[in-house]
């Protein structure tokens, strides 16, 4: 049964080969780690996310963000990024952001992971989140929709439409 968990130093192999599986798989973004793609070690990668949690310590261009490991069995198999609110950047990506490693997908991962998170975001009184994604990419639209997103705009990144959803909490 698959559970979210905070990324931690116990957990460094593990997501250090979370990672390399992306790398391996000739994918340069990992799109709900919080940078983890990005960080060039793990240790500047956690200090990063751990700052991120908390409003008094969250770097000055970012927000407060729970990002947040998706394991079964002893594995990651997904991350996704719960943003409390939202900024001038991602005021058109959302609230949610989120990966499931390459030989883990088509196998519902993220359609639990997103649903794990949505009763996270009520507990922070959040009434709704917007979570978007590239019109050809049918999986992750799907994966909104059938956690109950309703489309609501398109908008045009890096010469790529992208499709905006709302969910209601």
């Amino acid at each position: 049964m698959m559970k979210l968990c905070k990324p931690s130093y116990e957990l460094k192999n593990q997501i250090i080969d979370f990672k390399e599986e992306f790398i391996k798989n000739n994918e340069k973004t990992i799109p709900g780690s919080e940078l983890l793609d990005k960080i060039p070690t793990f240790d500047e990668w956690m200090e990063y996310v751990s700052k991120n949690t908390s409003p008094a310590t969250v770097s000055e261009d970012w927000v407060v963000t729970d990002t947040l490991l998706a394991i079964e069995d002893n594995r990651i198999v997904g991350i996704i990024s719960l943003r409390h609110n939202l900024n001038d950047f991602l005021k058109d990506f959302g609230h949610v952001g989120y990966s499931v490693r390459p030989s883990c997908r088509c196998k519902g991962y993220a359609t639990a992971m997103l649903n794990e998170v949505l009763n996270i975001a009520k507990k922070y009184d959040l009434k709704e989140l917007q979570l978007s994604a590239e019109k050809d990419n049918i999986a992750s639209l799907k994966i909104i929709e059938k956690n109950n997103g309703k489309y609501v705009r398109s908008f045009n990144h890096l010469n790529k439409e992208v499709c905006v959803y709302i969910i209601k909490l």
